[in-house]
């Protein structure tokens, strides 16, 4: 062979090298298949640049050990949603009887879409937007929607983890700063701030100290500095956790995912030592059974799996592609959701056990107010003493007896008893009042830790874990946003993982102004709830109806060495699409319904009030709405009308350091036959198809030999001299 041919610098030089097929016939030695990888991406179905899939699969990073894997998809699974979500929506949806309609959507919706993700993102090792393009291409839109979704959730996702940086490093002093009310001097007169003393300190605290909230969403107040800094630090955590893929993110994991459960685990004995935590807990567990009738409280409970499980974001599927083929998936699905669900129960028992208290505390503190009240009324003979029981002691008055003394008042003063202003002072009243999301950690949480024992201390580790629980879903965000970028345009890893980065900080800073909370409201309530409802039922009618559930079904069969149990073919083809598309219908016709709004803080009358977004924001809710969905239908569009190549013309053949890496198109119809089946033309079996139009994943190619096993995996045309396809 000549020094200075093709074959000869290329086995000198990594460099990649452009032949024609005749030289590659004429010069190149036999081609040894089991040592490198040989992949003609021109089959029935469009499967594009399959040849460079099939050479990732060799390159491709994988994880160093199962259990990093596992606490990955853990960490991004369990997140702030399960601390602050959950247990508000047990509270307001009949206490245990929301168990009911979550268990049973977790198992029939849940669990077999979450094993869909992971086995398509292992079976086919690509992000969301390679795997639903080889799914179906006309449905490859649904990748580019899911990145949109997921840059939408990472912008104010690390907002909140701001927000817990802010309070953690608040959190190092005694007493805590939302302990008490600021006092200002006006000469030698003391006064308590007026919105403090309405509300409460820890109210104040959030809304002013922290947040320096407007009074609207119109009113923008420019940037908060505090904030501004912290989101800063947020973004340089998590940028430093995904810069290198992987390999950084998936040490990170080791502290992030396992750190959560130690805090809620000392809280969870700490809370049940507390006094009335008891009736806390007792109150989160019984169940108000007509809740259960509820339609909305089904459609909240769908919402929460499809939040709590990460579906449709790709962070799923981009983490399970980098598992070997033979990995359990159907095992992680069902670990992983258990292990969700048991995060769930066991941070809504810490939460309502520390309610408990607190709501032990707060109804001690009503009596004592309501007793000083009746007292001053008996000083002034508004009152008879006789209407006083006589076992009733005001040095040490019980909340029985004050219920006792109360009840004998207003029934005695009846006409004129809502003149006296006294409470009940009930523990249900207090139990029952319902504080969700960033309300739930910021004020009445941290309210409770201001009457623990070394609250420094409780809350520092309090802060700490939602700063890691953060981190481990915002880890599988950007994985959901870099990872099918990288796959499919090839970018270097580490230059567009800063500056996703850099551009999220400086989109963020939207929810860094003063009136940034009631964006985040915006953006968490409504942008992404409808997107990924639709984004997930797709994904489902893409691999049930348009793939195939027998194919994928046999798939599964091969790739894991059992079949997976006959319930997910029947979950998958009827009864998850059936539910979703109910649910789906539900949303719409709720958000047509009941106008979008947000709970406002208004400064002056120092509470919260419910506004509805102005016509301005009701534009920007529905054009976050329509972006996030958009690549859907103009995908299907292009492809249907072949605006788009779906890759089913395209041959890619490539070498690189010995093996295959350029690709080649439009060769004639002989040379093709000739190098796909055999060196000599006359042994081509039949002629090559002039043209190979896009069949659908559920075809089968002309060149598919009948009795190959492998034919049906649709991701290459297989030799006749081959071994089966690995992928």
């Amino acid at each position: 062979m000549p020094k200075n041919s093709k074959v000869t610098q290329r086995e000198h030089s990594s460099e990649h090298v452009t032949e024609s097929v005749a030289d590659l016939l004429a010069l190149e030695e036999p081609v040894d298949y089991k040592q490198s990888i040989l992949n003609v991406a021109g089959e029935a179905g469009g499967k594009q640049k399959a040849a460079e899939e099939e050479l990732d699969v060799e390159d491709r990073p994988a994880w160093n050990s199962k259990l990093q894997y596992i606490l990955a998809q853990i960490g991004f699974s369990v997140g702030l949603g399960n601390i602050w979500r959950f247990p508000y929506l047990c509270q307001k949806n009949g206490g245990g009887a929301y168990l009911v309609p979550y268990l049973v959507l977790l198992i029939i919706i849940g669990i077999p879409l979450f094993f869909l993700e992971l086995a398509v993102g292992q079976r086919i090792r690509r992000g969301s937007i390679g795997v639903w393009h080889y799914v179906c291409p006309r449905l490859g839109g649904i990748g580019f929607s899911s990145c949109i979704v997921c840059l939408f959730v990472g912008l104010y996702y690390n907002v909140i983890i701001g927000w817990s940086i802010f309070y953690f490093f608040k959190s190092f002093q005694y007493p805590l700063p939302w302990s008490e009310c600021p006092v200002t001097r006006n000469g030698t007169v003391a006064v308590v701030e007026a919105e403090c003393e309405k509300s409460s300190a820890t109210t104040y605290f959030w809304y002013r100290e922290a947040l320096d909230i407007s009074n609207s969403i119109s009113e923008s107040g420019g940037l908060n500095w505090k904030m501004t800094l912290c989101l800063l630090v947020a973004w340089s955590i998590v940028g430093m956790a995904v810069v290198k893929g992987i390999q950084s993110s998936g040490k990170v994991m080791y502290f992030s995912s396992l750190f959560p459960y130690v805090v809620l685990a000392c809280f969870l004995v700490r809370g049940l030592l507390l006094r009335g935590a008891v009736d806390g807990i007792l109150h989160m567990f019984t169940p108000k059974l007509d809740k259960m009738l509820d339609p909305q409280v089904w459609r909240e409970a769908a919402t929460q799996v499809f939040f709590a499980l990460g579906l449709g974001f790709g962070g799923v599927i981009a983490f399970s592609s980098y598992n070997k083929q033979d990995n359990n998936c159907h095992f992680d699905a069902a670990l992983v959701s258990f292990i969700n669900f048991f995060t769930s129960v066991l941070a809504t028992l810490v939460v309502f056990a520390v309610l408990g208290f607190k709501a032990n505390i707060m109804n001690e503190k009503c009596v004592v107010e309501n007793a000083e009240k009746i007292l001053g009324y008996l000083h002034t003979n508004v009152l008879s003493r006789d209407l006083i029981p006589p076992h009733v002691n005001f040095s040490h008055l019980t909340a029985k007896d004050y219920t006792e003394m109360y009840k004998v008042i207003m029934a005695v003063k009846e006409d004129h008893f809502s003149a006296l202003g006294l409470d009940p002072c009930l523990l249900e009243d207090e139990l029952d009042k319902s504080v969700q999301g960033t309300g739930l950690a910021f004020i009445a949480f941290t309210e409770a830790m201001t009457h623990f024992p070394a609250s420094p201390f409780w809350s520092v580790m309090f802060f700490l874990m939602l700063i890691n629980l953060g981190l481990g879903s915002m880890i599988g965000t950007m994985a959901g946003i870099t990872t099918p970028i990288i796959d499919t345009f090839k970018v270097p890893k580490e230059m567009f993982t800063v500056g996703c980065c850099v551009f999220a900080f400086f989109v963020g800073l939207l929810f860094v102004q003063r009136s940034g909370n009631y964006f985040v409201t915006m953006f968490d309530d409504y942008s992404a709830t409808l997107p990924l409802t639709v984004i997930v039922i797709l994904e489902n009618i893409a691999v049930a109806w348009i793939y195939g559930t027998k194919k994928f079904m046999q798939e599964l069969t091969e790739m894991l060495g059992f079949r997976p149990y006959r319930f997910y073919f029947y979950m998958w083809k009827f009864v998850s699409p059936l539910c979703m598309a109910v649910l789906t219908t539900a949303s719409i016709i709720q958000l047509g319904v009941t106008p979008p709004g947000y709970s406002a803080w208004i400064k002056e009358e120092a509470a919260e009030r419910y506004l509805y977004f102005p016509n301005w924001a009701m534009a920007l809710l529905i054009t976050l709405i329509v972006v996030a969905t958009l690549p859907i239908p103009v995908v299907f569009i292009l492809r249907h009308f072949h605006l788009l190549s779906d890759g089913s013309n395209t041959l890619s053949v490539s070498y690189k350091k010995g093996r295959m890496m350029k690709d080649i198109s439009n060769l004639e119809e002989n040379d093709e036959t000739r190098f796909i089946l055999s060196k000599v033309p006359s042994e081509a079996p039949s002629p090559m198809p002039t043209h190979r139009s896009y069949l659908g994943p559920g075809s089968t190619s002309p060149l598919e030999t009948s009795g190959n096993p492998n034919g049906r995996y649709g991701s290459s045309y297989l030799l006749a001299s081959t071994p089966e396809s690995e992928l």
